[in-house]
C-alpha cells in the first residue's frame, strides 16, 4: 500500500468537533512516551506530520490527517501522564473514550505498547478496556531498535501471557521501529486490507441527528476480528476497573 498524500485535516477537542464520517478512520494510541509521534511520521513516510516532543502527553487534541484522500490516520492524546492541568487531562482522556466508543467509521486502533519495558498495568488496562468495549484494535510494540531483540521477545511474550486468558484467540501482533522502519508495510498491509474489506456499494452512515445518541448509530466500517475473540467466560473483563480510568 502506497501514500500519495498526507494531509493535516484538524485538531478536534471532542466527538462533536471530529470531521464527517464520510472516510474510514485508524487511530493510533498509546502510554505518553510511547513513540507514538516519530511511529507516524514514519508510516506515513513525512517528517512532519505529527510533532514530536520530549514532554509526555504533548498530544492533547484528536488530530486528523487525510491519507491518499481515501481514509484518515488519527493521532489521538495518549493515556497516563500528560504535563498540564488535571482537568485537562481528564478532559481529553473523555473525549478519546468517546471517539473510541461512538466513532462509526473507525476501522481499527493500533494500540502501542514499549517494547523495551516489561508489561505495564496502564497498558494492561487499556487493553482489556479496548476488547470490554468491542474496539477494534491490534498491538503495535514500538522501540525495537533499542535493547537486545532477546529482552524485547520476552517482554512481548511477558505482556501477550497476561492477556491470554481474556480471549479465546488473541489480538494481531506487530514489531515496529520508527529508527528502521520495521513493520511500516505490515502495518500499511493492516490498513490496506481493511479498505479492501470495506463494501464498494456501502454509503457511510451519515452523521447522527439530534434524536440519536452516539449508541444508537451503526457504525459502516466496523471491524471487530482483528482484536481476537474474548472468551465468553471472563470475570476480569466483567468487573469494573478499579480508578475507573477515564478514556
Amino acid at each position: 500500500m502506497n501514500i500519495s498524500s498526507a494531509i493535516f485535516d484538524r485538531s478536534a477537542p471532542d466527538l462533536d468537533s471530529c470531521p464527517d464520517e464520510s472516510l474510514p478512520e485508524f487511530a493510533f494510541i498509546g502510554r505518553s512516551n510511547v513513540g507514538k509521534s516519530s511511529l507516524l511520521n514514519m508510516i506515513a513516510g513525512k517528517g512532519i506530520l505529527a510533532r514530536v516532543s520530549s514532554t509526555p502527553g504533548f498530544t492533547k487534541l484528536i488530530n486528523f490527517f487525510t491519507m491518499s484522500k481515501t481514509w484518515r490516520l488519527v493521532d489521538l492524546p495518549g493515556y497516563g501522564f500528560a504535563a498540564g492541568a488535571k482537568q485537562d487531562s481528564a478532559r481529553f482522556n473523555k473525549a478519546v473514550a468517546r471517539y473510541l466508543k461512538h466513532r462509526p467509521n473507525l476501522c481499527c486502533v493500533f494500540a502501542l505498547l514499549d517494547s523495551g519495558l516489561a508489561p505495564q498495568e496502564i497498558d494492561l488496562e487499556f487493553v482489556e478496556w479496548l476488547a470490554r468495549n468491542s474496539v477494534p484494535f491490534v498491538l503495535v510494540f514500538t522501540k525495537t531498535d533499542r535493547g537486545t531483540p532477546e529482552e524485547a521477545e520476552a517482554n512481548i511474550a511477558a505482556f501477550t501471557e497476561r492477556i491470554a486468558g481474556w480471549f479465546e484467540k488473541l489480538p494481531e501482533i506487530y514489531r515496529c521501529s520508527a529508527t528502521t522502519a520495521q513493520g511500516r508495510s505490515e502495518l500499511l498491509g493492516v490498513i490496506g486490507t481493511t479498505l479492501d474489506a470495506i463494501p464498494k456499494e456501502a454509503e457511510p452512515t451519515p452523521p447522527a441527528t439530534a434524536s440519536l445518541s452516539p449508541e444508537e448509530v451503526e457504525p459502516p466500517f466496523r471491524m471487530q476480528v482483528r482484536a481476537g475473540t474474548l472468551r465468553e467466560e471472563n470475570p476480569r473483563a466483567k468487573k469494573k476497573l478499579k480508578g475507573a480510568r477515564p478514556w
